[in-house]
């Protein structure tokens, strides 16, 4: 089976629609699938629901989503780079279900292990836990969550193998190999494509049974966005 694809358009072609849960990886713009996000804006489909640690800035990331309003909810930790995001919920025009960001990753994570739901202690007491079933184990008060599955991931990685055995680079793995796993359709965005049995399989962070196709982007721009400089 062939996982590789010519470009993110076509890898993204017959399995995007309107209304789907689509799950991005990143943290910041660190690690983010720069070619896969511009192909999904260029597709036009609409009222997707965007998991997400946050939603980029204006303009760039999944903020080019939100600026073509192609979303219509995020499930998020953070938003406060993307002041179109904050326009669009305050006026009503977006919906967003705050996550905490530990929860989130597990969130995914247990998607892609097969576990419907888990119970934690953060949110407990807190608007994160309104309309949750909350149950006591050991006479400490803890929240159920129910894990995401996506219809569609979206991935970024350093380097892949044509079978997609994926490996990433420092801060850039990130949510990313959650993410990866939750999926239903996982595309992985990579620097660089090697041949099956280059990679040691002690360097694998995410087995290729979880990718199901790869576009290669040699050249992604890394923005940084926030450059902090200090007095020399």
């Amino acid at each position: 089976m062939n996982k590789v694809y010519p470009d993110a358009a076509t890898a993204l072609a017959d399995v995007v629609k309107d209304g789907q849960k689509i799950a991005v990886g990143g943290f910041g713009l660190c690690g983010i699938p720069e070619a896969l996000i511009a192909a999904l804006r260029d597709s036009g489909v609409k009222n997707l629901t965007a998991i997400s640690n946050n939603a980029g800035i204006d303009g760039f990331g999944l903020g080019q989503l939100l600026t073509t309003r192609q979303i219509k909810k995020m499930i998020a930790s953070y938003v406060g780079e993307n002041k179109e995001f904050e326009r669009q919920y305050l006026a009503g025009e977006l919906e967003l279900e705050f996550t905490p960001q530990g929860t989130l990753a597990e969130k995914l994570r247990a998607g892609g292990a097969g576990i419907p739901a888990f119970f934690t202690k953060t949110g407990v007491g807190t608007i994160v836990a309104e309309g949750k079933e909350v149950r006591e184990f050991d006479g400490e008060k803890y929240v159920m969550e129910r894990s995401i599955v996506a219809d569609v991931a979206l991935v970024k990685a350093y380097m892949a193998d044509k079978s997609g055995n994926l490996v990433f680079r420092k801060t850039a793995r990130n949510f990313n190999p959650n993410v990866a796993m939750a999926g239903k359709v996982t595309i992985a965005e990579v620097e660089k494509l090697v041949e099956i049995g280059e990679i040691d399989p002690d360097d694998v962070h995410t087995p290729g049974i979880f990718v199901h196709r790869i576009v290669v982007n040699p050249t992604p721009e890394k923005r940084i966005e926030q450059r902090t400089t200090r007095a020399k």
